[in-house]
């Protein structure tokens, strides 16, 4: 007996000793870097394929790249990447030959967007999305937009405000759970609209829905999205640009999901921000404009289909900044502004340029109430009919106060 419970602590040792040398080789080495593939590719930059890909980008790339200070894709902090994950930027992708990806070919380009390994072979971490779904039509049609003469892709000489550091369960997941996707070895071709519930399916899995909405990022499948955890169930724990902790909603047709929202609900939600309830969904899901009726309706559908998941999520509180403020940063906070626009008013959306657009407060108020009419496509909410009336005035001088501190600050 002695001498087999010598020999289980020899083993036991043993894995221990392989078990930490293994850490220290990934604190060490970092993420992984591969041999960069090469995909021999042109894409022909035409009006409708770089109107595709702006709806697509829109959806995809502008929210994370684009920087506020340059209102160029020029990369950012990413304040929402949940802080296990560590300190992340993303880059500078304007057409700039030295700081963006102006001198990468467009197979380079479409190889990252598959596999997620850049043209040098470095792995991207696991907040840069891959499509290794998307349809070739599509993906294309964003290479199309990233080559056109859109303003936020002039090119830009300047790198991130910040370099990226991966925390060690990062650097160890991009060693285990997360590795390069394979290119397709067959054309990928988008479903027909017609076909409703696989047009559905496809959009779901490229607008990363399975991500958001199921259990949490580190059980996320790429290859095979329907076998993440809690698969469309929610209660991810996302970070808004507060750091507050925002569970991601349950989008299956259960009773504590979508049960009772209609079509025209879910339309109404996706495309403007508004709940059936009248409350306005909280950042990092934004509303999404750009998809057209028949493209919610087809993801409504598909959502039908999906196995049901009973799991309540509690809606986001309120954070503790608010007890005690004064009118205008409470209805700030209430109204989850500060999810979008930051504690400092630099966020997704800029309430730098509040008093340069809008210099009256008529003026502004009218564009909080209906933002879709001055800036069609907005991701800005229309907030008419939600925010009362007499809340207009001190939310207002909350922003213009904000402004004036965040101006003050540069």
């Amino acid at each position: 007996m002695k001498k087999v419970l010598l020999s289980l602590g020899y083993v036991l040792l043993l894995v221990i000793a392989a078990a930490a040398g293994f850490a220290a080789y990934v604190a060490v080495t970092g993420i992984p870097t591969y041999a960069p593939g090469h995909v021999n590719l042109k894409v022909e930059v035409v009006p409708a394929k770089v109107e595709r890909g702006r709806k697509y980008a829109s959806m995809l790339c502008i929210s994370c790249h684009l920087d506020p200070s340059t209102g160029k894709l020029t990369g950012k902090r990413l304040a929402d990447v949940p802080a296990v994950f560590g300190e992340a930027y993303s880059r500078n992708i304007t057409r700039n030959p030295v700081f963006g990806i102006g001198s990468w070919t467009d197979g380079e380009l479409a190889y990252l967007l598959r596999t997620g390994i850049t043209r040098t072979g470095r792995y991207t971490p696991p907040w840069m999305p891959k499509y290794p779904h998307m349809s070739d039509d599509d993906l294309e049609s964003i290479i199309a937009f990233l080559r056109s003469d859109d303003p936020v892709i002039a090119p830009v000489s300047l790198n991130p405000p910040g370099i990226s550091k991966p925390s060690f369960l990062t650097k160890f997941l991009t060693h285990s759970a997360f590795k390069p996707l394979p290119y397709p070895e067959s054309p990928i071709v988008t479903p027909a609209m017609s076909d409703e519930i696989p047009y559905g399916k496809y959009l779901s899995v490229n607008l990363g829905c399975f991500a958001c909405h199921s259990a949490n990022f580190r059980t996320v499948n790429e290859l095979e999205p329907e076998k993440s955890a809690g698969y469309m169930g929610g209660g991810n724990p996302l970070p808004d640009l507060s750091g507050q902790i925002v569970r991601s909603a349950n989008i299956t047709p259960d009773e504590t999901g979508l049960a009772r929202w209609s079509e025209a609900d879910f339309t109404r939600a996706v495309r403007t921000g508004i709940r059936p309830d009248h409350t306005v969904l909280r950042y990092p899901m934004s509303p999404m404009p750009e998809l057209s009726e028949a493209d919610t309706a087809a993801i409504y559908a598909y959502l039908r289909t999906v196995p049901k998941i009973h799991n309540v999520v509690a809606r986001a509180e309120l954070p503790a900044v608010v007890a005690g403020s004064v009118q205008g940063k409470a209805l700030y906070y209430r109204y989850g502004c500060n999810s979008c626009h930051g504690d400092n008013g630099v966020g997704v959306g800029d309430l730098r340029r509040a008093t340069l657009d809008y210099p009256t407060d008529p003026q502004l108020e009218a564009f909080i109430r209906h933002a879709s009419s001055f800036k069609p496509g907005t991701k800005m909410p229309d907030w008419n009919g939600i925010i009362a009336d007499n809340e207009y005035a001190p939310l207002i001088a909350y922003v213009r106060q904000l402004e004036r501190v965040t101006e003050s600050a540069k």
